[in-house]
């Protein structure tokens, strides 16, 4: 059996199995990374951890990080070694080492093969995110629960023990294009007093293209926008319960039917809500929520106009 001790011998596997690394998705690559090194072990930090050291890399928890960091890594004494914030939650030291592996990757695939272009630093980050997410939240798993669990972010946050952050725009990346739906993560960020969308994501629906919703004058909020009063998210974090709409409607015709939307907010020990999540989706699609809406017993509210 090939040895894989080294992560240099497992990027010249992928280029050799799987073709230039420019055309391997981060889902293609999670998944050779998973057969070849975790061999159906349970996916902990336990394993990483030996999944770190088999690859040759030394991990080292730090008391203090520099600022904006979770993690880094860098090479000494002709070893590699990452970085983590030391006492970070669980999942966020699983996610630093996963993202950090794939840092290294980069370099590596360019010198097993000396004609790729490694990725320029925004996007070789963006990549270490979605590889580390592929590896955390498998593909076909993660889409079979969500679609259980009726798009429910918070149960699924719970279910995986990952970020809601993360759980959202995993489920943006497994749902584009087989179905149209919006969702964002309202938070308070640290040393503000306001509500904002801290993460979003907008699927499309790639196989019919009628069943799409398409945002009218900024009809979705961005990232950064604060909650609107009297928008179903302010009713949720009133209300400290969840709420869903039944019927949205942008346009004056009644024969419009719409979208569908559901605030839930996760709660803290104190029943202080921390977090909103909202799902968006077309009305006719609205037997998706079923599970979020038997599990969350929502307030109902019979229909807004032209506002979420």
């Amino acid at each position: 059996m090939k040895s894989f001790s080294g992560l240099e011998v497992f990027c010249d596997h992928v280029i050799r199995k799987l073709g230039a690394p420019d055309e391997v998705t981060e889902d293609q690559l999670a998944e050779e990374f998973r057969t070849v090194y975790l061999k159906g072990l349970p996916l902990n930090l336990g394993t990483l951890k030996a999944v770190a050291a088999s690859c040759g890399i030394k991990l080292n928890g730090l008391e203090k990080m520099p600022d904006n960091m979770r993690g880094y890594h860098e090479m000494f004494d002709d070893s590699r070694h990452i970085y983590f914030r030391k006492g970070d939650v669980l999942s966020g030291t699983e996610n630093t080492i996963l993202h950090e592996i794939r840092e290294m990757m980069e370099t590596l695939f360019a010198e097993v093969n000396p004609n790729y272009m490694p990725l320029r630093t925004r996007a070789r980050h963006i990549a270490a995110n979605k590889f580390a997410s592929a590896v955390l939240l498998p593909e076909e798993d993660f889409r079979s629960k969500v679609y259980e669990t009726g798009l429910d972010i918070i149960a699924l946050s719970r279910m995986y023990s990952k970020s809601c952050s993360q759980v959202l725009l995993r489920m943006g990346e497994v749902l584009q294009g087989r179905l149209f739906f919006y969702a964002a993560l309202y938070e308070v960020g640290p040393g503000d007093k306001d509500w904002k969308v801290n993460y979003r994501t907008v699927c499309y629906n790639d196989e019919d293209l009628e069943a799409n919703f398409h945002d009218y004058d900024g009809f979705f909020p961005k990232k950064g926008i604060s909650v609107i009063p009297g928008s179903l998210v302010d009713m949720a974090i009133n209300k400290k319960k969840a709420h869903l709409v039944r019927r949205i409607t942008v346009l004056e015709d009644e024969t419009e039917e719409g979208l569908i939307a559901i605030a839930r907010p996760l709660m803290d020990p104190k029943s202080c809500a921390i977090k909103v999540a909202l799902v968006v989706l077309l009305a006719q699609d609205g037997h998706i929520l079923g599970q979020q809406i038997e599990r969350a017993k929502p307030v109902m509210v019979e229909r807004f106009h032209q506002h979420l």
